[in-house]
């Protein structure tokens, strides 16, 4: 029953979240990319880093988010992920990293996951990026460019998402 309350909760933050974005920077050229990824769909995380390569970014420029359902029992060193036990049955986030995460204003924030997810799609809402990039069966009321291709083939996803940004001026 709480994870239920908990979901419904998210998606009315999500819609709020929706209403209060600032879509005033949205044509800033690129110079910061985020991903925000459920590590369910995807576990090679040093390929997203080498994504910065392939924009002639420094890698200290790309920044990795994972999503995990379930917190592993085993420890982790990696400070950059969060789990569902980690949002409130009122949708509130209780990760300082995670705060800190969608608090930073990046260039361009890839939601790295399949269709709707109720947490990661609260995490995009919540974001202070400027322009949102995700997959073609995600929430598009969530981001400003859907592109279609394959979740499990990065190399396809960054020629298109480099194809896309070259023609809308940020790069």
């Amino acid at each position: 029953m709480f994870e239920k309350l908990k979901r419904k909760s998210l998606r009315k933050s999500i819609d709020k979240h929706l209403e209060e974005r600032d879509v005033s920077q949205v044509n800033s050229v690129v110079k910061t990319v985020a991903f925000l990824v459920d590590e369910s769909v995807f576990q090679d995380l040093e390929s997203l880093y080498e994504f910065s390569n392939f924009l002639e970014l420094q890698r200290k420029d790309v920044k990795v988010f994972t999503f995990q359902e379930v917190k592993k029992k085993m420890p982790s060193l990696r400070q950059n992920h969060i789990n569902n036990k980690e949002f409130d049955w009122k949708g509130q986030i209780h990760n300082q990293n995670a705060a800190e995460f969608l608090e930073t204003s990046f260039d361009v924030l890839i939601g790295y996951y399949k269709g709707n997810h109720d947490f990661l799609d609260a995490m995009v809402s919540r974001s202070n990026a400027k322009f949102k990039v995700g997959f073609s069966d995600a929430d598009e009321r969530l981001y400003d460019l859907l592109i279609a291709v394959d979740v499990h083939k990065p190399n396809d996803f960054m020629a298109e998402l480099k194809k896309y940004l070259t023609v809308l001026n940020k790069l």
